[in-house]
């Protein structure tokens, strides 16, 4: 899966005289976070050792960036991971007097408009050398919301005409066009359009999508997206609108789980939202082909044409009627302005079962920064939340003790259910001993209505097994299994029929949960088993709260492990017959288990 892009702004701190800076950039743009180097502000939201490493991360997630450090600094930096400009994220340096903001990348992917809302509101001077913003106050390839350019592959050699004195013809331009600097002719040589339909635009030719369209939806219950799909497209192309026009895709409450329906919102790149058959019944009389066969299956007597009324709004026409297909419908409203789809009816929450790794920040991956960034609350044993650290301080945080796994889970799932974007946490990965199974298991055992109102995401995190290895070298190089050592949930025999079969099929062996104050004696079963098939002087590693503050590893082996130096906080990795503890100088604290590459080069040696 492809991270998902942080659109959180990351204020930069390398040095104390910045902080002041940062936190009135902070207080203006409530959703960002603060990043300081660490040793040099204490009250940072995220701390990061290596500058360089930690601005290259972010700008390869497109989180957008702001430098309290000079330019030099920043292109230094980036300049490793400089690739397509269209994929830049914003990247602004900011004097640490708060005397200039400066966009440097990313100038028409929201850098410009975010330098200008620093700049106005820290009193600095704004640095914009955009040619076409410096000139004209426009960025034309950056309108405003309910817009978009349809050519801007052309917009170079465009803007480059004006620069050189040509003159534009705009009919019925709208007030972000009249307002800007651009020079507006009815002579003009170029051309601007904004409109619905599908155009051809070209080096003298701008043509931009005005979202005023709604695109109401139906279909029967299983309807092959594709079918969805192509009836949507063959109604847009016989009447030439442009697919961008599109502001959002509706449709009748009882299809919030239907996959048709919300393939086609993926496919368009729209927002998906639901009404219910009274808010749809309501507009019977503006609809052309009610059905009363409809009434008698939904409640209203038109979905797709009821949907694109409601949604465009009370002074709104019916652009299409609607249009069928063997098992789907589609019908297009039209607004008189730009439409705020998150304005109408309902749309569906998200639930994001996220891994946060061992603890270590740096070991959490980056789409679990941005779903966690992206969320509105965040569910999850307490102890886990307090790792997240102060930057989620905003967030609605919803901590449980242990033992409430249930509980974590529902309350998520309710959470989700009202339309809000939820991260449930997991310490290393959730599939792994963790909260992503039982998700999975509530909502096949209860099957709560609500809950199919829920879009789900699992992202996965550094699992303790694979932080255990890499600090002792490479010991899962070849079958490995895991299993957990804890008997609240699973019968004491199935334990340890796991742990003979594992201990005679020669895996390197990692057990989980393998001690606690009152249960020791599974541990010493455990250990006893895997004896009877391996060597006293079999490697054997004790991991114990790694990538947290009091981590620790002890290296022993089989015969010789001290089971008092185990508890909750620790995992056990047990080597099978072919792990190796490496001989080598200042090396002989590295394990690993070779899969067999040597017999390989012998053989072609």
């Amino acid at each position: 899966m492809a991270h998902r892009t942080n659109q959180t702004p990351a204020i930069i701190v390398i040095s104390s005289t910045g902080i002041s800076v940062a936190k009135k950039i902070s207080s203006i743009l409530p959703k960002s976070e603060t990043h300081g180097l660490v040793t040099r502000f204490d009250g940072a939201d995220i701390v990061f050792k290596n500058t360089q490493h930690h601005l290259q991360a972010l700008f390869q997630s497109k989180q957008p960036i702001i430098g309290l450090c000079g330019t030099g600094i920043l292109i230094r930096s980036l300049a490793p991971v400089l690739h397509a400009k269209k994929l830049e994220p914003p990247v602004i340096a900011v004097a640490q007097d708060a005397s200039v903001a400066v966009p440097l990348l990313g100038s028409h992917n929201g850098g410009n408009k975010l330098a200008r809302q620093i700049s106005e509101a820290l009193g600095s001077h704004l640095a914009i050398t955009t040619a076409s913003e410096a000139v004209l106050g426009i960025a034309l390839d950056e309108p405003p919301a309910g817009y978009h350019l349809q050519n801007p592959h052309d917009l170079k050699a465009f803007t480059a005409q004006i620069l050189s004195g040509a003159s534009v013809q705009v009919k019925k331009p709208p007030s972000w066009i009249k307002n800007s600097h651009l020079p507006i002719s009815d002579t003009g040589s170029l051309k601007i359009d904004c409109g619905i339909e599908v155009k051809q635009g070209g080096p003298e030719k701008l043509v931009f999508s005005e979202e005023v369209l709604t695109l109401g939806v139906g279909c029967e219950r299983d309807c092959n997206p594709d079918e969805l799909k192509s009836l949507v497209e063959e109604t847009l192309n016989r009447a030439n609108i442009s697919a961008k026009a599109i502001s959002v895709v509706v449709s009748l409450d009882l299809k919030c789980d239907e996959p048709a329906v919300l393939e086609l919102g993926k496919f368009l790149n729209r927002p998906v939202r639901f009404l219910d058959s009274k808010r749809l019944e309501s507009e019977t009389r503006r609809i052309r082909n009610p059905s009363e066969i409809v009434f008698q299956a939904v409640g209203c007597h038109g979905v797709a044409e009821s949907a694109a009324l409601a949604a465009a709004g009370q002074n709104s026409d019916l652009l299409i009627e609607k249009q069928k297909s063997k098992r789907a419908t589609c019908a297009i409203g039209r607004s008189t302005q730009p439409i705020n789809a998150l304005e109408i009816g309902r749309g569906r929450g998200q639930l994001a079962i996220v891994g946060l790794g061992p603890g270590n920040l740096e070991w959490r991956t980056l789409e679990a920064q941005t779903l966690l960034s992206s969320s509105s609350d965040i569910v999850g044993y307490s102890g886990y939340l307090e790792q997240l650290g102060p930057s989620f301080s905003s967030k609605k945080l919803h901590p449980f003790p242990l033992g409430k796994e249930i509980e974590r889970v529902d309350t998520a799932l309710d959470l989700a259910a009202t339309g809000r974007s939820v991260s449930l946490v997991s310490s290393g990965d959730p599939g792994i001993y963790a909260m992503g199974a039982l998700v999975f298991e509530r909502l096949g055992q209860i099957a709560d209505s609500e809950w199919k109102w829920i879009d789900i995401i699992v992202s996965p995190g550094i699992s303790a097994i694979q932080a255990a290895a890499a600090r002792i070298g490479a010991p899962l190089g070849h079958d490995f299994c895991a299993i957990s050592l804890s008997d609240l949930l699973t019968p004491t025999s199935s334990i340890k029929k796991r742990l003979k079969a594992a201990a005679s099929s020669d895996f390197v062996v990692a057990l989980y949960n393998p001690a606690s104050k009152k249960r020791t004696s599974l541990l010493r079963a455990a250990l006893e088993i895997m004896a009877q098939h391996r060597a006293p002087e079999t490697p054997l590693i004790v991991a114990r709260q790694i990538g947290r503050p009091s981590e620790s590893l002890y290296l022993s082996t089989l015969g010789r492990v001290d089971p008092n130096r185990v508890d909750m906080f620790s995992i056990l990795l047990i080597g099978s017959t072919q792990t190796r503890k490496l001989h080598f100088s200042c090396l002989s604290n590295w394990v690993y288990t070779p899969r067999g590459y040597s017999t390989k080069v012998r053989k072609n040696s």
